[in-house]
C-alpha cells in the first residue's frame, strides 16, 4: 500500500477486518448506531446540518434522488439522508449505474455529502464505542478529502 492517506486508511481497514469477530462487530454497530434509546452517533445529513432528524436536507435530497431515479430499497427503515445510503448513491453515480451528467454527480456531492460527511466520518473515527468502525471512519475521511479536493479542480 502506498504511504498516502488513502493507502494508509485502506491498510487500516484491511487489518481491522482481519481482526474482527462477527459478534463483536454486531455489538459495536449496535452501540454506535442503535443503542438503548439512541446510538452514540446519528449518521444523518439532517442531524448534522440542523441538529434534528427529518429536516429540510432530507426533503432536498429526496427531490434530487427522484430526479436522478434513485430509490431506497424495500424494507429499509432509515431515511435516505443516512451516510451509508448517500455513499452508496454516490458510488452508483460515479460508476454510471444511474444515468447522470458529470455536473449532476458533482452537484449531488456538493449538496448532500460535502457539507457534513467528513465531520461524520471524523466523529466515527473517534467514537468511544468504535473499534472496527474507527478504521471505516478513517477511510471515509480520506475519501471525502480526495473528493473535496477533486471537486475544486478545474474541469
Amino acid at each position: 500500500q502506498p504511504a498516502t492517506p488513502l493507502g494508509v486508511a485502506c491498510a487500516g481497514l484491511a487489518e481491522a477486518a482481519r481482526l474482527a469477530e462477527p459478534a463483536a462487530l454486531a455489538r459495536e454497530y449496535h452501540d454506535l448506531f442503535i443503542g438503548v434509546g439512541r446510538g452514540e452517533l446519528l449518521p444523518f445529513a439532517s442531524y448534522y446540518l440542523t441538529g434534528f432528524l427529518h429536516e429540510r436536507p432530507l426533503a432536498l435530497l429526496r427531490d434530487d434522488l427522484r430526479r436522478l431515479g434513485i430509490e431506497r430499497g424495500n424494507g429499509v427503515a432509515e431515511p435516505e439522508d443516512h451516510l451509508g445510503f448517500l455513499c452508496e448513491a454516490m458510488a452508483g453515480l460515479l460508476a454510471g449505474d444511474f444515468p447522470a451528467t458529470a455536473e449532476a454527480v458533482g452537484a449531488f456531492y456538493e449538496r448532500h455529502l460535502r457539507p457534513w460527511a467528513g465531520r461524520a466520518f471524523a466523529d466515527l473515527e473517534k467514537a468511544e464505542a468504535a473499534r472496527f468502525y474507527r478504521a471505516v471512519g478513517a477511510l471515509g475521511v480520506a475519501v471525502i478529502d480526495i473528493e473535496t479536493a477533486a471537486a475544486g479542480l478545474p474541469a
